[in-house]
This record gives C-alpha cells, structure tokens and sequence, in this order.
C-alpha cells in the first residue's frame, strides 16, 4: 500500500507550505510609513494608468 507513504509526503509539503505563509516580510517601516508609501505607490499606478487610457489610438 503506497497510500501511506503519499500521505507522509503530502503532510510534510503541506506543513512547508504553510511554515512560509506565516512569515511577514519586515521591512523595518512604522505603520504609518508604510501607508504612506503604499499610498505613493498607488497614486503612480493610477496616473500611470490614466496616461495610458487617455492615449490616442
């Protein structure tokens, strides 16, 4: 029976996968910083987005 062995290795994947999902990236910014900067971030993405939409064809 391999079912076993296929469970033992489906755990073991399983537990990987969730021991990284529970790590936070630091990256050493307050919380105030960061929406700061999650803000500026924003802000390009939409300008950026409406100089594309605003191009003529």
């Amino acid at each position: 029976m391999t079912r076993g062995n296929q469970r033992e290795l489906a755990r073991a994947k399983n537990m990987k996968k969730n021991a990284d999902k529970g790590k936070k990236q630091d990256d050493g910014l307050s919380a105030a910083a960061r929406k700061q900067r999650d803000a500026q971030i924003m802000q390009e993405k939409q300008k950026k987005a409406s100089e594309k939409k605003d191009e003529p064809k």
